[in-house]
């Protein structure tokens, strides 16, 4: 967090007064897209939807249709997981993903007149754990207490304060470990990775 705010502080003396702050509230839907990698024999996984919601930043920058925005939202994630034993036993039950997560986005847009102007934009996510782990039967999830993802979309800008925005989150490593053990308890039959990578559709609205 104190990386984030000496981020926009330095953008804002840089640019000084030819720099355009405003402050808004953001919110939206997660879509989850939930992949396993090694292990995945003995593991399956349902997508479901999510949500996120938390303040917003957007800076105007003095390069025409260039800006920056950074959130922190409270970021929830949820999707079905079966997971199967060495005795063929399977336990299915939600897991979910609870985080901070803090998003910043370059971006560049193209005016549609005064009503309206449409922008592209890229740029990293640091998200924080909030999520405690848990037993799917003879499976332990444990989730990571960071992680770090890209966001990729577009948007669309109204009347220079409602915001619509749709893009794809991709995660950078895994979001959780799912180790499945064996007959014996000391015996560990399986590890498999986890990645929630989503799409999210959301509106923000600046004051």
């Amino acid at each position: 967090m104190k990386k984030i705010v000496l981020l926009a502080l330095s953008l804002t003396l840089a640019f000084g007064a030819q720099a355009q702050i405003k402050f808004g509230v953001r919110a939206g839907a997660n879509l989850v897209n939930m992949k396993f990698k090694d292990g995945v024999d003995n593991l399956k996984g349902n997508n479901r939807a999510g949500f996120y919601v938390g303040p917003t930043i957007k800076i105007g920058l003095p390069v025409t249709g260039l800006s920056v925005d950074a959130s922190a939202v409270y970021d929830q994630r949820t999707s079905e997981v079966s997971a199967e034993d060495a005795l063929g036993n399977t336990t299915t039950e939600n897991v979910t993903a609870r985080a901070i997560n803090i998003p910043i986005n370059v971006r560049y847009g193209v005016g549609l007149g005064s009503l309206a102007d449409v922008f592209v934009f890229a740029g990293p996510q640091f998200g924080f754990n909030l999520s405690k782990d848990k037993m799917l039967g003879a499976t332990d999830w444990t989730w990571r207490s960071s992680n770090f993802s890209v966001n990729l979309g577009v948007g669309c800008t109204v009347l220079s304060h409602l915001e619509v925005k749709a893009n794809y989150n991709v995660a950078c490593g895994k979001t959780a470990e799912a180790t499945t053990m064996g007959a014996a308890t000391t015996a560990v039959k399986s590890v498999s990775k986890s990645k929630y990578n989503s799409w999210q559709l959301g509106l923000a609205y600046y004051f």
